[in-house]
């Protein structure tokens, strides 16, 4: 490819064909008319001398040589940009714009509410777009579309960086009449009756085997490192929502130790120490390299990192 007859604008083009798949919504990505974004996809065609996305039942499929130039165009427009601003300050009070953060409701209701307090003093234009992880995929992470996801991960890409916010515990929550507090130990924990909760990772959900304790997590794995097993009436991915049951009911939840802490103001439930040792969990903050060198992506990493030492 001879640099002197290449359009940086067509890289542009390119990386949002390839993400997006369908001239239309490229178009209407960079604000081009139809006409104009099938115009580029022609240049592209005649600068690398390959159709790079072909019409199927499908839709427009990428080709081999496509594929191969995706991760390369995306490497080569965030170098360009750097290039272009490398000196670039990011002024947090002046600025306004919006972060796209996946977080669990674990995050959400312990992270988010410190984090907004700091925001709504040093940056007041900024604002936040919570999604949950069911919004997000790892290929939306990836292409950058998702400032960043928090959550607890089992496994991320490796080309994602990534960053522990903090270490948590488990705590157990019931109703303060709920019997098992009249002998709480480890033989009467486990006669009870539980809420499973957890939600690790992104993308959509799929139905709990009570008997794979391996994919239980945390929990059901220390309890089957002692031979056991508990008796779970009710599975949910909403942390809130199993703290509610757990009032609600004579049900027992096992959860993070800074969500639970949030209901030590309310009369009606009791917090106790697992009656059993289970590993902490890491709350951690993953991101695409495509925004790595961001200076607004930069100083919202070290603000989020920041709030959570100080809790």
């Amino acid at each position: 490819m001879n640099l002197e007859r290449a359009d940086l604008n067509l890289l542009v083009y390119l990386d949002v064909l390839l993400r997006e798949r369908n001239v239309t919504r490229a178009a209407n990505q960079l604000g081009l008319s139809q006409p104009a974004m099938s115009n580029g996809l022609k240049r592209l065609r005649e600068l690398f001398g390959d159709p790079l996305l072909v019409r199927t039942r499908e839709g427009m499929m990428p080709t081999e040589r496509a594929m191969e130039l995706q991760p390369m165009v995306r490497e080569a427009l965030a170098a360009i940009d750097q290039v272009i601003q490398p000196n670039r300050d990011f002024a947090p009070s002046d600025a306004r714009r919006t972060f796209r953060i996946m977080a669990s409701d674990y995050a959400e209701s312990t992270l988010i509410p410190p984090l907004l307090k700091q925001l709504r003093v040093s940056a007041p234009g900024i604002s936040l777009d919570i999604m949950t992880p069911s919004d997000v995929s790892f290929v939306d992470v990836e292409q950058g579309k998702v400032d960043m996801v928090i959550n607890r991960f089992d496994s991320m890409p490796q080309s994602f960086h990534q960053a522990t916010i903090w270490s948590d515990t488990f705590s157990c929550v019931m109703r303060t009449d709920n019997p098992i507090l009249q002998d709480y130990n480890l033989d009467s924990y486990l006669k009870a009756q539980h809420i499973w909760v957890s939600k690790t990772g992104m993308g959509v959900g799929v139905g709990v085997n009570p008997e794979d304790v391996q994919r239980l997590g945390w929990v059901d794995e220390a309890i089957g490192r002692l031979g056991q097993k508990r008796d779970i009436s009710v599975f949910t991915r909403h942390y809130q929502v199993a703290m509610l049951l757990a009032e609600q009911s004579d049900l027992i939840v096992t959860v993070p130790t800074r969500l639970a802490q949030l209901a030590t103001s309310n009369p009606r439930v009791a917090l106790r120490e697992p009656p059993l040792k289970i590993p902490p969990l890491e709350l951690k903050m993953a991101w695409s390299p495509l925004l790595q060198q961001s200076a607004p992506h930069r100083w919202m990493r070290r603000l989020i990192l920041d709030v959570g030492r100080q809790l």
